[in-house]
């Protein structure tokens, strides 16, 4: 059941990655700016990172399989859209169609593992789901590329739209929940407490309370984004445009790059320093990543931009501190609250900087200055506002939910 759920994820996630490699094809047919190219990138994440809350109390109310089984069918709405798109304007609904129908699909997966195996599991059977899911950039790498290339952009929506309905079809048939109940007070079982969604929102307003929690969301709105933003929309780009690589050759670059990044959040798993080494260690990745963007934004050398994303992937792992850090930031009854706003803040954050890169490569071009300059510069300014609000504000301090400065 967790391998057909894991399934949507997959999906998922190759979804948020087909940028890199539809970005140039787009451009040509749709006459597409950088800022269009952005908007159409971030609306994936932006109706993605919205609707986490409510998919979150979905999943209460409904259950795992209904949710997803319910949601998907407009992810493969959108990508049927995004196939027959006559305009960049129904290229735009649609992405935002795929955004929802993913909302639950890592979600369902995490809420499957903690009620349905022992806790001393979770972190190996998220790993495995991780693992799994990561499938589905990979396709979007040297795969897609030769799709595209062999056929056009549309097929690759075309194969993305049959692999989503045989998912929808593996998690209709396999998935099955039996059905979650309480104990009361005389010994009975009663139905499970559900939860609507003016109570999730208001239970989220505690954790704005707690000083630490800024720091935290201004970091996690970019850690996880500038990764995303490489891989899932720049990538292809600037080594297309900037270098002369073929479409198939940047996917090249970019299957080794997801190869890396596939590695990178066990090394990290591994390596976690814990306590409040933890917040420095994520602080000096953020830097480090920053000064990679900066150095692509100031060289001009196939070299440097084949070779520092491919750096970036296997660092781009210290996220996954992240999940640890607000584990243990806040009390046991508020890490659900605090999981769902940090997935919350992390692909606004990933939208927010889709946006931001694609108005700065436009106003570039209308400058007469090299787009992809703007857009490193971006990215490596946002990581060190990030870095310097996580530094200055309250954290977190160690494994308590006591705060330092």
């Amino acid at each position: 059941m967790l391998v057909a759920l894991a399934t949507a994820f997959a999906l998922s996630q190759a979804f948020r990655t087909v940028g890199a490699m539809m970005a140039t094809p787009l451009s040509q047919n749709f006459g597409l700016t950088p800022q269009q190219l952005g908007m159409w990138a971030g609306t994936f994440h932006f109706t993605f990172g919205v609707m986490q809350l409510g998919m979150g109390v979905s999943i209460d109310m409904f259950g795992v399989r209904r949710t997803v089984l319910s949601a998907f069918p407009l992810a493969i709405a959108g990508a049927v859209l995004c196939a027959m798109a006559p305009s960049f304007h129904a290229l735009l609904l649609g992405q935002a169609l795929i955004g929802v129908g993913c909302a639950p699909a890592f979600l369902a997966c995490t809420v499957f593992i903690a009620r349905h195996f022992d806790a001393a599991r979770f972190t190996a059977m998220s790993g495995l789901v991780m693992s799994m899911a990561g499938m589905g950039i990979l396709f979007t790498g040297t795969p897609l590329a030769l799709l595209i290339e062999a056929a056009s952009w549309r097929a690759g929506y075309a194969a993305l739209a049959g692999f989503a309905v045989l998912s929808w079809l593996v998690i209709f048939w396999r998935v099955r929940e039996p059905a979650r109940a309480a104990v009361d007070g005389g010994g009975q079982q009663a139905p499970a407490e559900r939860q609507s969604l003016r109570k999730a929102v208001r239970e989220l307003l505690p954790l704005f309370a707690m000083p630490h929690t800024l720091g935290l969301l201004c970091f996690a709105c970019v850690s996880y984004a500038a990764f995303i933003t490489l891989r899932g929309l720049w990538l292809g780009p600037v080594l297309h445009d900037r270098h002369g690589l073929s479409l198939v050759a940047s996917g090249n670059v970019a299957l080794v790059m997801t190869v890396a990044g596939m590695i990178s959040p066990a090394l990290f798993g591994r390596m976690d320093p814990g306590g409040a080494r933890r917040g420095r260690w994520m602080m000096g990745c953020a830097v480090a990543g920053a000064l990679m963007f900066g150095a692509m934004a100031l060289t001009h050398s196939a070299v440097v931009d084949i070779g520092l994303p491919v750096i970036y992937g296997l660092l781009s792992g210290y996220s996954v501190l992240q999940y640890a850090y607000t584990k243990n930031a806040y009390p046991a009854e508020m890490t659900g609250r605090a999981m769902a706003l940090l997935n919350m803040a992390m692909f606004l954050g990933v939208s927010l900087m889709q946006w931001t890169t694609g108005v700065a490569a436009s106003w570039a071009v209308a400058h007469g200055a090299e787009p992809f300059r703007a857009v490193f510069l971006t990215v490596a300014g946002m990581l060190a506002l990030g870095t310097l609000a996580f530094l200055v504000l309250p954290r977190s301090h160690g494994g308590q939910s006591s705060v330092k400065r």
